[in-house]
This record gives structure tokens, C-alpha cells and sequence, in this order.
């Protein structure tokens, strides 16, 4: 049996050797900046659909207001001030001709700038409130700053056209800038200067939470399940395998699912909130399901073990330590499921959810829509005045989704164990 050479021990300091090092700590300096370029490029992509956002999203929080001289002691308005206290106060007010008055009033204030064309179709609301709060006001003179009409709005923010930029340079002092509360308690509208977006919030957050309720302790007992009890056979990784598939199938077609199950077999009214979330729901629960499996997995079996061995039940051992333990992951996992459902807009297309909805829904099944549908719907108008309400609904829902997301990382940092 021959004995191998002696092996020559490497030299570091020759030329060959020292080539080679240098090769490799280029390739490793090419390979931080190409990751540090990577990271660099997603900020930029982020900070221009931010800033482009807010840019453009900041005109849909304000709005122009015009102020108009009224005289609705002069108008006489049949209107019984005991009325004005209880729940018929709207009524009252619009049954005596209060829109009718609001439109005289701007007729003769402005009779060669267009007259009431320069207010917004719900200027008279504004007076409506304004009465409703102090009734003296139908007995004397009185100036209220009112919402002006969308193409004077735009003209006063610097882009309207050079006969609205005229009317606004005749008006002069007479307009003014403020929030726009109606944007954030109003629902959908026809007309820019009254549209809002609590009709579609209020739908999504109705739709989420029909979307938590059913798909949360159905992935979390699938994932427990999966892990605690199933065999180890053919059939347990076929369903393995059907899940992660699930988790990649686009989410339009859980909407044919949804409209052929939910609406198709089971009748339930369309375009309602019930039917998105549980047609979300059904998106969802494969990544609930994954998350969970992952979380219950990195439990170390010694907690498994030493719970066994002080005589718990297996049961026992599932419920009191193993998915308390594993429950920061599954909630991070959940939280980031919904925020993606939150997001989502195809599915509920197809299930209707795309209709004119004026009212916010009072129940699970009215109808109703979503932000994301929403700002679908106003970036599909052709009026100018619905692109800056676009921006600022966008901007609402990116403050939703990151709401979500922080409040996911609270719960990992604030609950997860290391082992």
C-alpha cells in the first residue's frame, strides 16, 4: 500500500494566492452594492409613489369654499322651529325650499358670474347644518362659507380652465380654503365636491371583519391539525401541496369561486359585504394556514415533551402551551393575510361589488363597496375633480395598510420567543 505525498502547505503571500483573495473580496464588494442598489431602487419606487400620492392627494382633503350672502328672513321659509330639534329637522328644512332659497341667494349675489353654477350641489347642506345649529338664522341676515361648484375648485387650486381661473379672479376675496370633513364622512356622489370615502371605508372594514371571523379559527385549527395529529401519508401531502398551491392561485379566481358558491348556489345578496368577506376569506386562509404551520412548527418539542411528561393530555399540551407559544407568529402571519385581502380588488369585482353605493351599509348585507373598489371607480371618471379625490382615497388606504402592517411587527417584537 503506497503512502500519499506530503502535502505542501498553502502559501498565502504568493502572487497566484493573492489574486485570488483579491477576486473574491471584489466579488463580495459587487455583491453588497448590487444589494444595497436593490435596496436603493425599491426606496426610490416607494418615495415617488408616496410623494406622488400626497402630492396630488392633498388637494382631496381641502376644499374651496365660496361665501354667499343669504337672507332667508327674506325667503320666508314655512319652517316650524319646533321641528328643527328632532330627527325631522331634515326633512323640515328641505320640504320649505331651503335648496330653492340657497339658489336665489347665489342668483342675486353673483348674477354675471354664473350665480348658484358656483356652488357645489351641496352647498344648501352646509346651510341646512348651519340652521339646524342656530335657528336664528332664518330670521336675519347672514354670509356662510359654502362649498363651491368642482370646476371653481380646481380653478382656485392653480389648474382650472381660463374661464373658471377668471370667475375665481372675479370672486377675489370671496373665496376661501378649508378641510374637506365631508371627504372623510361622506359617501360616494356624482358630484366631485361631495363625494367622500366613510361609505367605502366603513364596507371595508365590515368586509375584513367577516374575513377574520370565519378565516382565522379555521386556518389556525387546519394548520394545528396539520401538524399535531395528521399521519404522515400520501394523502397528508396532497393536501400539503394543495394548500401552498392555493396560496399562489390569482386572486380573481377565488371571485369566479365566490360568485359561482356564494351568489350562484347559496343566493346571498349581491354586492354585500358578507359575500367579499367570505370570497376573501377564502383567499386568505391558505396563508393563515402556512403561517400558522410554520409558527406551531418552531415550537421546540422539548415544551411538547416536558408537558407530556408532567402528565398533560395532548389536548392539553395543544391548547395551553404549544399554541399560546406559537400564537405572535400566527397573528403576524393573519394580520399580513388581511392587509393583502384589504388590498384587493378583483375578486370583489366580479361578486358586484363595483355598484354606485350613496349610503354606507348599516348591515352585513346591504350593499356596499370598498376603497380599493372605490378608487377603481373615481379613477375611471372623467370629471377632473374626481383625480385629486383618487390620490387622497389612495392615500387613506396606504395609511390603512401600513396601519396593519405596524401593528403587525408590534405583535412579533412584542410576543415572540426565542429559542
Amino acid at each position: 500500500m503506497s503512502e500519499s505525498p506530503p502535502r505542501t502547505p498553502t502559501d498565502w503571500s504568493g502572487e497566484r494566492m493573492q489574486r485570488r483573495i483579491a477576486r473574491r473580496y471584489r466579488a463580495e464588494r459587487r455583491f453588497r452594492l448590487l444589494g444595497l442598489a436593490a435596496i436603493a431602487l425599491s426606496a426610490a419606487f416607494l418615495l415617488v409613489l408616496l410623494g406622488s400620492m400626497l402630492t396630488r392627494g392633498v388637494g382631496g382633503f381641502t376644499e374651496t369654499r365660496i361665501a354667499l350672502p343669504l337672507d332667508l328672513g327674506a325667503a320666508r321659509l314655512a319652517v316650524d322651529p319646533a321641528r328643527l330639534k328632532g330627527r325631522d329637522a331634515d326633512r323640515a328644512l328641505a320640504g320649505a325650499g331651503l335648496e330653492d332659497a340657497v339658489d336665489a341667494a347665489a342668483n342675486a349675489a353673483w348674477p354675471r358670474l354664473g350665480g348658484a353654477a358656483l356652488l357645489s350641489d351641496g352647498a344648501w347642506l352646509r346651510v341646512r347644518d348651519a340652521v339646524k345649529a342656530d335657528p336664528t338664522l332664518l330670521l336675519r341676515r347672514t354670509t356662510l362659507d359654502v362649498p363651491a361648484a368642482s370646476a371653481i375648485d380646481i380653478a382656485y387650486k392653480g389648474d382650472g380652465t381660463p374661464e373658471a381661473e377668471a370667475t375665481v379672479r372675479a370672486l377675489g376675496g370671496q373665496l376661501s380654503r378649508g378641510f374637506n370633513r365631508d371627504f372623510l364622512t361622506a359617501a360616494d356622489s356624482t358630484d366631485p365636491t361631495r363625494v367622500g370615502i366613510w361609505g367605502a371605508l366603513k364596507g371595508s372594514l365590515m368586509t375584513t371583519f367577516v374575513t377574520i371571523a370565519l378565516a382565522f379559527p379555521v386556518s389556525v385549527l387546519a394548520a394545528l391539525y396539520l401538524e399535531e395529529y395528521a399521519l404522515r401519508n400520501r394523502w397528508t401531502g396532497l393536501i400539503e401541496v394543495s394548500i401552498n398551491n392555493l396560496a399562489a392561485v390569482p386572486s380573481i379566481i377565488f371571485g369566479l369561486l365566490g360568485l359561482a358558491v356564494f351568489l350562484g348556489t347559496f343566493g346571498l345578496p349581491r354586492s354585500a359585504a358578507i359575500v367579499g368577506g367570505l370570497t376573501l376569506a377564502l383567499m386568505t386562509m391558505p396563508v393563515i394556514v402556512i403561517a400558522g404551520r410554520n409558527a406551531i412548527r418552531a415550537v421546540p418539542p422539548s415544551i411538547r415533551d416536558a408537558a407530556l411528561g408532567i402528565g398533560a393530555s395532548p389536548v392539553q399540551v395543544v391548547f395551553h402551551h404549544v399554541l399560546p407559544l406559537a400564537l405572535p407568529g400566527i397573528l403576524t402571519g393573519t394580520i399580513i393575510g388581511v392587509a393583502r385581502a384589504l388590498g384587493e380588488t378583483a375578486p370583489l369585482l366580479l361578486i358586484g361589488m363595483r355598484a354606485f353605493i350613496a349610503a354606507p351599509p348599516d348591515r352585513l348585507t346591504d350593499p356596499a363597496t370598498v376603497l380599493p373598489v372605490q378608487v377603481f371607480l373615481w379613477s375611471d371618471e372623467v370629471n377632473r375633480g374626481f383625480v385629486e379625490k383618487t390620490s387622497a382615497a389612495i392615500v387613506v388606504l396606504l395609511v390603512l395598510l401600513l396601519a396593519m402592517n405596524g401593528i403587525a411587527i408590534y405583535l412579533r417584537n412584542r410576543f415572540e420567543t426565542r429559542w
